[in-house]
């Protein structure tokens, strides 16, 4: 995993917790940006040790901002 793949690599991440808590609690649809980037710090911090040696790294010391960041920016 190179250094210019780490956003891309967290979104992936991220997007993955976003489907499990849609899934989980479909009503958090209309849920603001900010209150959904707090649900999914919650469960990262919660379930770490579900993901990768290489997906924990990256998480480990992930914000709740840069989560909502990369929640409200498309990818190209």
């Amino acid at each position: 995993m190179t250094e210019e793949n780490t956003p891309e690599e967290k979104r992936k991440i991220v997007n993955k917790f976003l489907m499990t808590l849609t899934k989980e609690q479909p009503q958090m649809y209309y849920a603001t940006t900010s209150e959904i980037s707090r649900i999914i710090h919650t469960m990262i911090k919660e379930h770490t040790n579900r993901l990768s040696v290489e997906e924990q790294a990256l998480v480990r010391n992930m914000t709740i901002e840069e989560i909502e960041a990369l929640l409200g920016f498309h990818s190209r």
